[in-house]
């Protein structure tokens, strides 16, 4: 396979990580291929936003017209993950819920250690990318949508 649809499937994975199985999926990469650039693509955005983050969340502060409201349901959902698992709700909710940058944010919002991110991201990455592309490859009407 190319470049160009590994890529795809990196690049889907960092904007909605389902996005990246379901990319592998149409462009008929293996399973394997899809779960490891699935994987890679989540990895590379988790790590890329962790590292340019906080000049991230300055950029957002700077164009917020009015102050953050800081009880809205999203957050208060987020703070409950968050008193409940820790950082291990976070990153096992990341590829369901929040997606890859979402729940990097999350995590530097909370100050969690870089390594400790990185960590169970990977470990939360690679489950979901292992059960989304088996059951995106394992049924069958979407082989017959794709025409496969």
């Amino acid at each position: 396979m190319s470049w160009g649809a590994y890529s795809g499937v990196m690049i889907a994975t960092g904007l909605k990580f389902i996005a990246g199985p379901i990319t592998g999926f149409g462009l008929g990469l293996t399973w394997y291929e899809t779960v490891i650039f699935t994987w890679l693509g989540a990895m590379l955005t988790i790590s890329l936003t962790l590292s340019m983050g906080k000049l991230v969340i300055g950029f957002i502060g700077r164009f917020r017209k009015k102050k953050a409201i800081l009880f809205s349901k999203r957050v208060r959902y987020a703070v409950q993950i968050w008193q409940k698992f820790g950082i291990k709700g976070i990153a096992a909710l990341t590829p369901l819920i929040f997606t890859p940058i979402g729940g990097s944010l999350l995590a530097l919002s909370f100050k969690v250690s870089l390594p400790r991110v990185l960590f169970f991201m990977a470990i939360s990455s690679l489950l979901w990318a292992l059960l989304y592309t088996g059951a995106i490859y394992q049924l069958t009407f979407i082989r017959e949508w794709f025409g496969q």
